[in-house]
C-alpha cells in the first residue's frame, strides 16, 4: 500500500481499570452453574490511536474513519493532520464534536514545530488551536535530516522547545518530543537523546513519548531507559515489531513494523516500569501495515492489548 511518509504528510491513558466482573448469587450456591461474564469494553482500558497510522483512510472518510476507530474500542486519539488552524480540514469544534459523539476523546496532536525556522508566534498560534480542541499533549514527531547534523543544532532545538512549551502550559497543554532511532545516534562525541534532549529539556514543560519500536531499533533498552530517567515518559507509543534486528539508525526503507502483541517486544515487561516511566497514557502506532490492511492490524493490536497484555 503506498503511503506518504511522515514529514510529507505532516506538512499538509495508562490502562484504565478492567470492568467490574459481575457473578451472580445464584452461581455462589452448590451446584450452580456460573453466570457468564461479560467481556469488558475495550475502551474502558483507555487505548489510544495515532492516526499517523490511518492516514491515508483518513484523507478520504474522516468520519468513517474515525467510526472504524471507535468500534475497535480506541478511547483517545492523538491527530496527525494539523494545518492552517484545522484538523483534518475541519474547523476545531466541528473535528471535536465529530470525535465525541463517537465516544472518543481527543488526547494529543502530532504537530510541525522544525528545528529551524521556528518562533514564538507560530507557535502560540499552534497553542491556541489546539486549545480549542482540549488536548492535553502537543507533540514534536519528526526533526529534518539537515537538522542532526550537529551538536549545536540539537542545542538550538532544546532552547526552542523550552519557549514552546512555555507557551503550551498557557493553554494548560504539555509539549512532547516523539523519538525515532537518530536520536540515539553518536553526533559531535554526544548521543542526542540522552546528552542533549533528556539533559536540557525541563521536564516541567517538556516530556518525551516513548516510541517502543524506534527505541529497540536503536539497540536501547526501554525498561533499562526508563530506570535510568524516571518520571520523563508521560506517553507511550506501543508500536511492536516481527524481527531483532543489530541497531541501526536511519528510517528509510524499515517495514519491519507489527500489530501490538504481533512481535517480538515484551510490553508487559516495559508495563510494569510504566508507574517509573510516569506513564500516563498509551497510544497504538504503526508505521506501515506488513499486509496493506491497516484497519485489520489495529484490530489485532486492541485485542492483544486488552486480551493478553494489559490482563
Amino acid at each position: 500500500m503506498k503511503t506518504r511518509t511522515r514529514r510529507d504528510f505532516l506538512k499538509v491513558s495508562a490502562a484504565g481499570a478492567l470492568g467490574a466482573i459481575v457473578v451472580s448469587q445464584t452461581s455462589c450456591k452448590s451446584g450452580a452453574k456460573p453466570a457468564p461474564v461479560a467481556a469488558a469494553d475495550p475502551k474502558s482500558f483507555g487505548i489510544g490511536l495515532q492516526l499517523y497510522t490511518i492516514r491515508d483512510a483518513m484523507g478520504t472518510d474522516v468520519p468513517g474513519s474515525l467510526k472504524k476507530v471507535s468500534d475497535a474500542g480506541y478511547k483517545y486519539l492523538e491527530l496527525a493532520g494539523y494545518a492552517d488552524g484545522k484538523f483534518y480540514n475541519m474547523v476545531p469544534a466541528e473535528f471535536k464534536k465529530l470525535v465525541n459523539d463517537l465516544g472518543m476523546e481527543i488526547l494529543s496532536s502530532h504537530t510541525q514545530v522544525e528545528a529551524q525556522g521556528i518562533t514564538l508566534e507560530n507557535a502560540k498560534k499552534m497553542s491556541d488551536d489546539h486549545a480549542l480542541l482540549g488536548v492535553k499533549y502537543c507533540v514534536q514527531p519528526w526533526v529534518v535530516p539537515e537538522a542532526r547534523k550537529t551538536v549545536a543544532s540539537y542545542q538550538k532545538m532544546v532552547e526552542d522547545w523550552n519557549k514552546v512549551g512555555e507557551i503550551m502550559k498557557g493553554n494548560g497543554i504539555m509539549f512532547g518530543y516523539h523519538n525515532h532511532n537518530f536520536e540515539f545516534d553518536n553526533v559531535e562525541g554526544k548521543v542526542p537523546y540522552f546528552d542533549i534532549f533528556l539533559a536540557g529539556l525541563d521536564k516541567d514543560l517538556v516530556t518525551m513519548e516513548l516510541d517502543l519500536f524506534w527505541t529497540s531499533k536503536a539497540g536501547q533498552n526501554p525498561v533499562e531507559l526508563i530506570r535510568k530517567y524516571p518520571g520523563r515518559f508521560q506517553l507511550f507509543h506501543m508500536k511492536d515489531m516481527y524481527t531483532n534486528e543489530a541497531p541501526f539508525f536511519d528510517t528509510a526503507n524499515v517495514k519491519d513494523f507489527a500489530p501490538v502483541g504481533e512481535g517480538v517486544i515484551n510490553f508487559k515487561d516495559i508495563l510494569a516500569v510504566k508507574d517509573i516511566a510516569g506513564m500516563k497514557y498509551m497510544i497504538v502506532e504503526q508505521d506501515q501495515s506488513r499486509d496493506g490492511d491497516p484497519f485489520g492490524d489495529i484490530n489485532k493490536s486492541i485485542k492483544n492489548l486488552t486480551g493478553k497484555i494489559l490482563v
